[in-house]
């Protein structure tokens, strides 16, 4: 088995950090909740050591054993779905019932059902490659399931997994060689589904409104972005120092889940927030390489189920920092590795051990094509036996 130190390495900064950030952001609300101030560290670290476990294990499955089950995965995604909706099984929290209890452990259905469409989308996008690329129906299937799980996932609701679950099947979608103006007419389509989305619900219009002017009801509908921002503003150049935030004294709401990235740049200031930013992006950028070469190796699922475990990354960690800066209208998404959440933290460390996994066999074909390739050129030069001239 091949190891992708580089891989390696992103991946403990970033959870390294992840921790230290979130135990920073969390004390002073665990030391008020749970009279406990290290609380949510201790539940990071139980979260991380079954993240860990769970990784090792898909770490040894194979990549095909994910290929020839993407249907299973699929029709898990939507019980899960249609589980959590069910009152006295799913756990309502702030207006949204997101979650399933699992003894010691909180199940957001969602995370699980993002990585269930990727595994299923590249089976299909393998299985159905020549429909996707050259006949409306390859390309309209897809989009058929999508629609299901995007109804299913927005009678939570859940509009950041909405928008972080379309984004990357369109990515992947994309990538497979759909053709360009098909794949814009269904954008313009989902645009304008997504628009009437926000304007039929009065609770998505005022963040909208508060996210184009936070300022104008800064005590109100724009306080928790108004506060973000001047989270930003203290840490200046080099923070203020770990520990050392204002915001996290019951300032910020939320400021261990959807806006610790807020905290850690008051903490440690714009070239911190630059750093993890660059840990981010090495790593996304190493996911994708280890996926082109997936692709070269002729591993086409292992291929597109990389992609999309780099769009998702991706779009996730673009959408909170966009959120926590005002780039982008409020809404509760998490950042990986930093955000305290159990389900997060165990469904990116298994997508890690994924990718590991894809690069390991991309590994061993290579060497095993690489020894073919040394033997065939000895018995090139071998000379013929019986070569003699006898005339």
């Amino acid at each position: 088995m091949s190891v992708d130190m580089t891989l390696v390495l992103f991946s403990i900064a970033l959870i390294v950090i992840g921790f230290v950030a979130m135990s920073s952001a969390s004390i002073e609300f665990a030391a008020e909740r749970y009279n406990n101030p290290f609380y949510h560290s201790y539940r990071y670290l139980f979260h991380l050591s079954v993240a860990i476990v769970g990784g090792l294990v898909v770490y040894r499955i194979p990549m095909s054993f994910w290929q020839h089950t993407g249907w299973f995965w699929l029709l898990a995604a939507f019980v899960l779905l249609i589980v959590v909706l069910i009152p006295g099984i799913g756990s309502e929290v702030n207006g949204s019932r997101r979650w399933v209890r699992l003894g010691p452990l909180n199940l957001q259905c969602s995370e699980i059902a993002k990585v269930c469409v990727i595994l299923y989308l590249a089976g299909y996008l393998v299985r159905r490659q020549d429909e996707v690329r050259e006949e409306w129906k390859g390309f309209i299937k897809p989009m058929g399931v999508l629609f299901f799980v995007t109804i299913l996932l927005m009678a939570e609701p859940d509009f950041g997994a909405t928008v972080v679950t379309l984004g990357t099947a369109f990515g992947m979608i994309f990538l497979a060689g759909v053709r360009l103006w098909q794949f814009s007419l269904v954008i313009l389509a989902v645009l304008a589904a997504g628009v009437v989305a926000v304007v039929s619900e009065p609770y998505r219009m005022k963040r909208l409104t508060a996210y184009t002017d936070p300022w104008a009801d800064q005590f109100n509908t724009g306080y928790q972005l108004t506060q973000s921002l001047i989270a930003f503003g203290r840490g200046e150049w080099w923070g203020v120092g770990l520990g050392n935030s204002i915001q996290k004294l019951f300032y910020l709401p939320e400021s261990h889940t959807d806006f610790v990235f807020a905290i850690y740049a008051e903490e440690f200031g714009f070239v911190g927030a630059v750093i993890l930013i660059a840990l981010f992006c090495g790593l996304i950028a190493r996911i994708l390489q280890i996926g082109r070469k997936a692709e070269k190796q002729q591993q086409v699922f292992s291929a597109y189920v990389a992609y999309g475990i780099a769009l998702m990354i991706s779009g996730q960690v673009f959408i909170n920092i966009g959120v926590n800066t005002g780039l982008l209208p409020t809404k509760g998404l998490t950042l990986p590795f930093l955000s305290y959440g159990g389900s997060s933290l165990m469904v990116c460390c298994g997508l890690l051990a994924m990718v590991m996994r894809i690069h390991s066999e991309t590994a061993t074909a290579l060497a095993g094509g690489a020894k073919k390739l040394r033997t065939k050129k000895r018995q090139i030069k071998k000379p013929a036996k019986g070569g003699e001239n006898n005339d």
